[in-house]
């Protein structure tokens, strides 16, 4: 047999495995193992050392408190403090609250890690309240569902940590790389809420009564609590006190603190929060397994190089790669989780990118921009599950309702492509110092 019908029989048994509801990791391993006995005679043994090498990882050991993290603040006040501390700055700008949305969803995705986690919390806090005020509906729900999104691109990131250890590149440069992207994504869906509000002043609540200087700044001292954790987590890492690892010890330690200083810790919310990051945490961890083996498969049956080959041979040339990628990655995401996407895809693909001559750190917000795709995007969104779930929507009707935000990211993307010092410039000028 070919490296080619190799190539599609071990694709046919991927996608047979998942379209039968085996779990993912499993799936992932089957389908390894499969390869693994035409190219290795000791394929038993390969699997145990690559389900032990992918999740002995100290470096690894940064996901679960960080999702821990995200996890405590969920449970808490600490999210409210943070909707009611930005509301004051923005109530005069056409688009009014709507632009609260976008702010504390990149501001509690910086301290929470997670898409789901962000897009849930704001919009528990934020669709009541913009209902109640008489704003737009669709447009609330649709900047909720991207705005969430943040929550993977604005370190420190579950996605970029899943991404770094499954590249081999630096956890910190990849958190680094992502804060300009991250702004330009707020300031683009800032921009349209602008200009929508504007085309449809009639869809408009009446504007907010004035608040003076002083009023604002005592409402605002709510974000102090959000602020000194993000200072404190990612501000450690930048200079050098602490690895990635360390940091996100540190991030844990500083929501238990937050949340019992503001009296919103209670026993039930610490084994709540504990429960929920074990279980996500342990099921990244056996993807992230699963997904080990299939890579140390692939590398014995020599399908990644000769793809990568292939891939050459076409004359694609660099943006020709990532036209094809954006088109394959968006594709994966109508029918499978962001990190599925990543480490299913990236023993294939590295080699590709690294060829074309791509910086590993700039590809890594790549895809993660393209993941954020992924969250929005039918039928397997888990952004669009999530507010379906808090407004009694159909999927597609909030699908529609994030779509002006969705071209916001494929601007985004377009932007990066053509600019990448975007993405490269922040963490080199900041670590070479």
């Amino acid at each position: 047999m070919g490296t080619l019908e190799l190539a599609l029989a071990l694709l046919a048994i991927l996608c047979v495995l998942l379209a039968g509801g085996v779990w993912i990791a499993m799936a992932l391993a089957i389908t390894g193992y499969v390869a693994m006995l035409w190219a290795s005679p000791t394929p038993g043994l390969n699997l145990a050392t690559a389900f032990w090498g992918a999740t002995g990882s100290w470096t690894l050991a940064a996901l679960p408190m960080f999702v821990w993290m995200g996890e405590i603040l969920f449970r808490t006040k600490l999210s409210e403090e943070l909707f009611n501390g930005l509301s004051p700055w923005v109530r005069r700008i056409p688009g009014g609250l709507l632009h609260v949305n976008i702010l504390a969803c990149g501001i509690f995705g910086s301290v929470s890690g997670s898409s789901a986690a962000t897009c849930a919390t704001v919009s528990k806090i934020a669709l009541p309240e913009l209902t109640r005020r008489g704003y737009d509906v669709d447009t609330a729900v649709g900047s909720l569902a991207t705005g969430g999104t943040l929550g993977i691109l604005i370190p420190p990131s579950i996605i970029m940590v899943v991404y770094a250890v499954a590249a081999e590149v630096s956890i910190i440069r990849v958190f680094i790389a992502g804060c300009i992207p991250g702004l330009l994504v707020m300031a683009l869906f800032s921009a349209y809420i602008v200009a929508w509000a504007l085309l449809n002043p009639h869809k408009q609540p009446r504007p907010e009564p004035a608040m003076s200087l002083g009023a604002k700044l005592r409402q605002s001292l709510q974000l102090i609590p959000c602020a000194l954790l993000i200072i404190g987590v990612i501000g450690t890492m930048i200079v050098g006190w602490a690895t990635a690892t360390e940091a996100a010890a540190f991030g844990v330690l500083g929501s238990l603190l937050l949340a019992a200083l503001t009296g919103t810790l209670t026993w039930g919310n610490f084994i709540d929060s504990l429960t929920g990051a074990t279980r996500l945490s342990c099921m990244i961890m056996f993807i992230l397994a699963g997904a080990a083996y299939l890579t140390m498969a692939m590398a014995y049956t020599g399908i990644p190089a000769a793809l990568a080959e292939g891939v050459t041979h076409l004359g694609l040339g660099p943006y020709g790669l990532i036209a094809v990628l954006t088109v394959v990655y968006v594709l994966l995401g109508t029918a499978l989780d962001g990190v599925s996407m990543i480490v299913l895809t990236t023993s294939i693909v590295i080699p590709m990118v690294q060829k074309a001559g791509f910086d590993l750190v700039w590809f890594g917000i790549f895809i993660v921009l393209l993941v954020e795709i992924a969250e929005i995007t039918p039928p397997v969104g888990f952004n669009l599950f999530v507010m379906q779930t808090m407004t009694g929507k159909d999927g597609m009707v909030v699908a529609k309702a994030a779509l002006p935000f969705f071209l916001c990211l494929v601007v985004t993307i377009v932007l990066l492509t053509v600019f990448p010092a975007l993405v490269t410039w922040l963490p080199d000028y900041l670590l070479s110092r």
